[in-house]
């Protein structure tokens, strides 16, 4: 009897098993990708300022009124205080290196300050004589220049719809090969893309005193599609 039992369990352990494997294999797994590109309405601009004196106090000193013309000066053209911002000052010393055969010492000979400044700039028609503006009046460093999209949830939400359909074609593509039907959706999950990528485009806003190129952004999505398979 207790045999019997025995068996009766492993029957149904068996068909519990092969009726999972047939679950599994009646899944179609497929990624999709969507992307829009669209004109940039924002730069983002890091620059700053650095002096190198004989005194720290000095080079501190020299190194604050350019950044406080460079301050003045963004808000002259219009720059809202929310989209300026001054980060990474340091102070660090100059050392003379020894060399050999020579009198002299190695030692401290002077410090060197810097001070950054990140802008956002709103109106890309001012962006070329942002850059003259703040260049001409004492910025001596110029870190990097990244365009940008001040409201990109609209784009990134259409290239999520142009993902899904992407996943959907592929699939019905592939089930129509294999001669069944793409079922019910099982599971969505969005596994990349984001954030807009510039690439250069025919754009130009050589409008002011600094030629710029704003190119497109590519908005992009992915997403993994679990879908049912049925005959």
């Amino acid at each position: 009897m207790r045999l019997n039992a025995w068996i009766m369990a492993l029957a149904l352990l068996a068909g519990s098993a092969a009726a999972a494997q047939e679950e599994v294999l009646r899944r179609i797994t497929v990624s999709g990708e969507g992307s829009v590109a669209a004109a940039p309405d924002m730069a983002t601009l890091s620059l700053g300022a650095a002096a190198e004196a004989k005194e720290a106090a000095e080079a501190l000193r020299m190194t604050s009124e350019i950044t406080q013309r460079i301050l003045e000066r963004l808000a002259e053209a219009g720059i809202e205080p929310r989209d300026i911002q001054t980060s990474g000052l340091s102070l660090h010393p100059l050392r003379r290196n020894y060399r050999e055969g020579t009198d002299e010492q190695p030692g401290i000979i002077g410090y060197a300050a810097s001070n950054g400044v990140t802008v956002r700039v709103r109106d890309l028609d001012q962006l070329g004589s942002v850059l003259d503006t703040v260049v001409s009046d004492g910025a001596n460093s110029l870190n990097g220049l990244s365009f940008g999209l001040q409201e990109p949830r609209p784009l990134m939400d259409e290239a999520r719809k142009l993902a899904v359909a992407d996943a959907r074609a592929k699939a019905e593509l592939y089930a129509a090969a294999a001669g069944v039907s793409v079922g019910r959706l099982i599971s969505l999950d969005e596994s990349g893309g984001g954030g807009p990528s510039p690439y250069m485009a025919e754009m130009s806003m050589a409008r002011s005193a600094v030629p710029v190129a704003a190119g497109e952004m590519d908005v992009s999505a992915q997403v993994r599609i679990v879908y049912e398979v049925v005959e």
